[in-house]
């Protein structure tokens, strides 16, 4: 019988492979042996390792080590290359852009055959998704290069910034790196991951292909210690970081205090929800591309499948079904589903994990299907009869396995969703369109794909909640965080007033009469420190002006929980806060004089100025509160993307020592604004002009647990509220090594911090406060992805 005779007999698929011969070719050109790329040059390769194609096991190239020298070499040449770079017109960064974007077209097969055989992804995948997307991040910010200046005005770019991207997706992660830090004016130096460097290099031709400036692009290779050194080095502004929640969480430490700006796309454990009324075939599709895309190694793969309890057998069967029928083999093979997995390490990792989850309990399902030998492949893997302890429901495998549990009512769904330290991504499945959409506001997560899974566009902005880090990629969103403030860079140190002696500081050789030392602010209600303990405060000459009570540990604990109980803030109409603002403004004003009066003793100056000033910043929120809000993407798909501006959720906020209303009031207002809950550490200095203030909320309709305050040691409680996994952010204005400390102990639920690092931010300026400077820092972007369209 012949072979199309036996293809009729047996359906099945016969090969179809890809070329190689134009990627050898290419790395024959360089004796498959490189170095890296830094001023526009290649350099003489050092120490090198080498870069496998994990379906065989062949090595394809020898790759440079970076030293620490190598990585002062490439920041030294994008440092001189920078004020050219910058100075340029957005038109004429863009044409380069434009130029880099056509030549990676023309080129497009060669990346998707050399991208294949590096990471072991199908050719299918590298050569219709990832190579079309790279070329579409630099037409999409080729546009935003020119219209920077309308769109951010008096923003700049950081400088140099140092990037680093993961495996997975090596040449996708350096476009959403590289594209906007060109748009934006920053020069680069890139470290791609040590598995997968080789289209990196490609790429470094393309740039000087496109005669793009020396200098401006530079890429380093290595392993982590070349990741070190880039986030350790003093001359580079901005870090930028896509991998695991481990290593993210080390750069955040190791950036602490050296004012670089960063952004993190970390790990996830995503949620793929699909309820009774959903298209099961469509649903099991969609699960096929959501965790055996890129054989699973994706961060926001959908590796936690949640089935309604009503359909769970029949979905189960039809998916183990579909799962025979996936094909595992040459990732070079048109025809094939899944490639090979990065690296032995990384399959043996799988591996135990796997063990590891059936050990638990869990029952493991896999197809009887052929896997080829020789190289790092697994077959598709279902683990079902798991509990939400098992650790293989929490841990990220990224490998080819999905976990499978059930439930029964929406608001469980939600609860299992949600029920993860990380917040990247979540697929919602069901033919009831108000059930999605009251679903997708519900879930913790930066991205929310509704009947669809894994859409990405340079329209629209992709990053997590939680820890799967901050920052975005992608968009107007992506663009802000290659940008800063013009005015940033000119702060200076602030100098606080000096103390004045006076009389002792003994509250038993001041205090007289009836004891009126201020109590706290906690769940709606005033509270007595749990030390027991009161801390005096003196106005300008020394004289005992009041008492407050010195917070601790337990206080900040009980705060925290009135914050978090008191979460839905955030889901109450932003007029209503709106209203609620105002309501504070106008009390607020109500008692002008006596919060006057209480700022002279304290400081000794007029405080009538400052009073106004937070009465007028209180209105200023009020009316950005449903002012401030998204954008709907038209990306190129049958889809639009919704993007949503939520707020981060429980902040803690300690307010400097100067200015004790306005201090405390400029950070209060956009946080309440954007439906945070805060716990606020007021002026240590002089607090009571906080404390009063309670006074003020509990006539003005603010909900319990909505605003705790907690007087006491900045420094002290500042540390115990970076600590605590209760808060998701954490603003600190007061000196450079306490600011430090806060984004340092931050890195343990990373959360997103602001400080202010020791530098004057004087925030009675209404230009720069009155507005986007907080309020962004007070939100995070979902971004919900609808089908929409014929």
């Amino acid at each position: 019988m012949n072979k199309i005779a036996e293809i009729f007999t047996s359906l099945d698929y016969g090969p179809a492979p890809e070329s190689a011969d134009v990627a050898l070719a290419w790395l024959a050109a360089h004796d498959n042996t490189f170095g890296h790329f830094i001023n526009g040059a290649w350099t003489k390769p050092g120490k090198t390792f080498a870069s496998e194609n994990p379906a065989n096991g062949k090595v394809l190239a020898q790759v440079t080590d970076g030293t620490a020298a190598d990585v002062d070499a490439a920041v030294k040449a994008a440092r001189a290359a920078f004020p050219k770079w910058s100075a340029l017109s957005g038109y004429q960064r863009g044409k380069y852009l434009y130029a880099i974007a056509r030549l990676i077209q023309k080129h497009s097969r060669l990346f998707a055959v050399l991208e294949t055989m590096d990471n072991g992804k199908p050719i299918r995948e590298s050569r219709d998704v990832d190579i079309p997307l790279v070329a579409r991040h630099f037409y999409h910010h080729a546009g935003w290069a020119q219209h920077l200046e309308r769109e951010f005005p008096d923003h700049v770019p950081y400088g140099v910034c140092g990037q680093i991207i993961p495996w997975n997706f090596p040449l996708l992660m350096l476009a959403w790196k590289i594209a906007p830090a060109l748009a934006a004016g920053n020069t680069v130096v890139l470290k791609p991951a040590e598995f997968t460097s080789l289209t990196a290099l490609l790429f470094a031709e393309i740039c000087d292909k496109a005669h793009l400036p020396k200098g401006v692009v530079n890429i380093v290779t290595g392993e982590g210690d070349t990741g070190a050194a880039i986030t350790g080095h003093p001359d580079i502004d901005k870090i930028a970081f896509t991998g695991s929640t481990e290593v993210g969480k080390i750069i955040r430490r190791a950036t602490a205090g050296t004012g670089k700006g960063i952004s993190l796309e970390l790990g996830g454990k995503s949620p793929y929800i699909v309820f009774d009324d959903a298209d099961i075939d469509s649903a099991i599709e969609g699960l096929v591309d959501a965790i055996w895309f890129n054989q699973g190694q994706v961060c926001c793969a959908g590796s936690r499948l949640l089935v309604q309890e009503s359909i769970e057998e029949r979905f189960l069967e039809k998916l183990k079904k579909r799962m025979s029928t996936l094909r595992v083999g040459d990732p070079l093979d048109k025809a094939v589903d899944i490639g090979a997995l990065v690296a032995p390490v990384q399959v043996e990792r799988v591996r135990d994990l796997v063990k590891k989850g059936v050990a638990e309990g869990g029952q493991l399902y896999e197809p009887d299907i052929d896997v080829p030998g020789g190289g790092c492949f697994l077959k598709p893997t279902l683990i079902t009869n798991v509990s939400t302890a098992n650790t293989v429901a929490n841990e990220e495998i990224f490998g080819p396995v999905l976990v499978e549990m059930s439930f029964r009512t929406p608001e469980e769904a939600v609860a299992l969703a949600n029920n993860t330290r990380y917040g990247l991504a979540a697929t919602i499945w069901t033919e009831n369109v108000n059930l999605a959409l009251d679903i997708a506001p519900k879930l913790k997560a930066g991205v929310v794909w509704i009947n669809s899974t894994n859409n990405f566009d340079a329209a629209v902005g992709f990053g997590g909640y939680k820890e799967s880090g901050f920052g975005r990629e992608g968009g107007r969103e992506g663009m802000a965080f290659y940008l800063k403030a013009k005015w940033e860079k000119e702060l200076k140190p602030f100098v606080a007033a000096a103390a004045k002696s006076g009389k002792s500081a003994n509250p038993l050789d001041d205090a007289g009469g009836i004891d009126q030392t201020a109590k706290m602010y906690i769940a709606g209600k005033q509270a007595r420190p749990d030390s027991g303990y009161s801390r005096p405060v003196h106005g300008p000459s020394g004289a005992l002006v009041g008492e407050v009570g010195d917070g601790n540990r337990k206080d900040i604990r009980n705060a925290v929980e009135a914050a978090r109980a008191a979460l839905g803030w955030a889901t109450t109409s932003a007029h209503n806060r709106a209203q609620i603002l105002y309501f504070l403004a106008e009390n607020l004003e109500y008692r002008a004089d006596e919060f006057a009066a209480r700022l002279r003793a304290q400081t000794g100056e007029d405080g009538a100025a400052e009073v106004a000033a937070s009465v007028e910043r209180l209105f200023a929120f009020a009316g950005w509160a449903d002012k401030y809000d998204g954008a709907v993407h038209n990306p190129p798909q049958r889809m639009v993307a919704t993007a949503m501006v939520e707020a981060l959720g429980a902040m803690a906020i300690l307010a400097p020592p100067s200015r004790p209303l306005l201090g405390s009031i400029a950070l209060i207002a956009p946080a309440l604004a954007m439906g945070n809950t805060v716990v606020l550490v007021p002026s240590e200095r002089s607090p009571l002009s906080m404390t009063d203030f309670y006074q003020v909320l509990e006539t003005s309709d603010v909900p319990s647990g909505v605003l705790n305050i907690v007087t006491g040691e900045s420094k002290v409680l500042a540390k115990t509220l970076a600590e605590h996994d209760g808060i998701d952010a954490i603003w600190f204005a007061g000196d450079a090594e306490t600011s430090a400390m806060v984004e340092k102990a931050s890195a343990g639920n990373v959360k997103q911090t602001w400080t202010s690092r020791g530098l004057y931010y004087d925030l009675s300026d209404k230009a720069k406060f009155e507005g986007d400077y907080f309020l962004r820092r007070a939100t995070q972007v979902k971004n919900v992805w609808i089908p929409y369209g014929a």
